[in-house]
């Protein structure tokens, strides 16, 4: 049960960065795209009817780990407190500069609340990154599964570069789905970004790699984790090599795989721990972690139910607004 309940909360997890990446991206993109505040609100406003509903996902995981992983999200919780209370503020400031930017006539309000709205984005995927590459790198961990470390241990060389990884590859998806919604100069511009940002993403995503094989050796031990890697290569060769023709979603599809492999690498990298250890000797496997098997199997069932519902949601909503399920 423990095994399904890691699949489950995994997928809930992959399907959000997916969902909400290609928004937080193109918040992200947005100033470097934008000759003007009509710009600025078109960008917006390409993805004013999703964002909301892909946050459902985050929130939706957060409960998932809290019913079948309750060791683990208070592990969590204890040391990553300070960032998830930045993250919570940074997705209400962004919540905040995408509604009330309307009301507001003056340009200068606009300006104000795309720039609020930019910069929280980014900063979001960058803290987003950065988790992912501590959970990759392992955490110090008391015998009971509780964070010895520092909010400074953190923000280590390895997690930063995972988090700037992520700001280059999800401003990157963030192009690609405006290239496929948008139309006119936005869309040429966001297309035109994807080719210069494919280079830094291929650098960082080169660094990246080679840190995470040192780190984690384990990884050689997995085969099946290099056909996740080449996968994740093949798709990332064809995203550039889209760009040239005429579809528009060819270019997002390839960029979904793209990341959607790269979530698979790391969670087969650490699996079958939620929290590892930093020392590389154990950490909070999902066996420790788990609610008890009755508490699994109620837990597993109310999970599943509510997957079909946001699922039904979140594909009804993208047909009716028009945009590819």
């Amino acid at each position: 049960m423990s095994d399904v309940a890691f699949v489950i909360l995994a997928f809930m997890i992959a399907v959000y960065v997916l969902l909400d990446g290609y928004d937080l991206g193109v918040a992200a993109l947005a100033p470097f795209i934008s000759r003007s505040d009509k710009d600025r609100a078109e960008a917006m406003h390409a993805i004013g009817p999703y964002w909301n509903g892909n946050e459902v996902w985050l929130i939706a995981a957060g409960g998932v780990s809290f019913a079948l992983f309750p060791l683990a999200y208070a592990s969590a919780f204890s040391g990553f407190y300070l960032p998830f209370m930045i993250v919570l503020w940074l997705l209400m400031f962004r919540g905040i500069a995408m509604e009330v930017r309307e009301h507001f006539p003056s340009e200068i309000w606009h300006a104000f609340w795309d720039t609020a709205f930019s910069l929280s984005s980014a900063l979001l995927i960058l803290l987003f990154g950065v988790t992912i590459g501590n959970l990759v790198r392992g955490l110090p961990l008391h015998a009971s599964g509780f964070f010895l470390g520092t909010f400074a241990f953190l923000l280590n060389p390895y997690a930063l570069a995972v988090g700037l990884f992520a700001v280059a590859a999800l401003t990157e998806h963030g192009a690609t789905f405006l290239t496929m919604v948008a139309s006119g100069e936005i869309a040429q511009r966001s297309r035109a970004a994807i080719g210069r940002l494919w280079w830094i993403v291929l650098a960082l995503y080169l660094i990246v790699t080679i840190f995470t094989l040192a780190i984690r050796p384990v990884a050689f031990a997995r085969p099946w984790l290099a056909l996740v890697a080449l996968v994740s290569l093949v798709a990332f060769v064809l995203l550039r090599t889209r760009l040239s023709g005429e579809s528009r979603v060819a270019p997002f599809v390839c960029s979904t795989v793209f990341i959607a492999s790269l979530l698979v690498a790391a969670v087969g990298t650490i699996y079958p721990y939620l929290l590892p250890d930093f020392g590389g000797s154990g950490g909070l496997t999902i066996y420790a972690a788990s609610a008890s098997p009755h508490a699994m199997v109620w837990g597993i069932g109310a999970t599943l139910v509510g997957l079909v519902a946001v699922s039904t949601y979140s594909i009804l909503a993208f047909r009716r607004l028009g945009a590819p399920a």
